[in-house]
């Protein structure tokens, strides 16, 4: 099954299978660690759209639901 990460529901873990957007925005999204084959995990969701805590290995980070938006998820369901 595939999702966006900003769908992903917290606690729930996936992998990467594609990022997309225009290439300079998926050499960001990539440079932060969002790559093709990782793992990643929400950890939080920020109240009023603001932005998602994800997790990738041992490293936390906050992306914004637009971008997570942009990172497709292979699920295990």
């Amino acid at each position: 099954m595939s999702i966006s990460l900003d769908q992903l529901a917290i606690g729930v873990s996936a992998t990467i299978s594609a990022v997309g957007g225009d290439p300079e925005l998926r050499a960001r999204i990539q440079a932060i660690g969002l790559r093709v084959g990782r793992r990643v995990a929400v950890i939080r969701r920020s109240r009023y759209g603001g932005p998602l805590q994800v997790r990738i290995g041992t490293s936390d980070l906050l992306i914004r639901p637009q971008q997570a938006a942009l990172v497709e998820l292979e699920t295990l369901e």
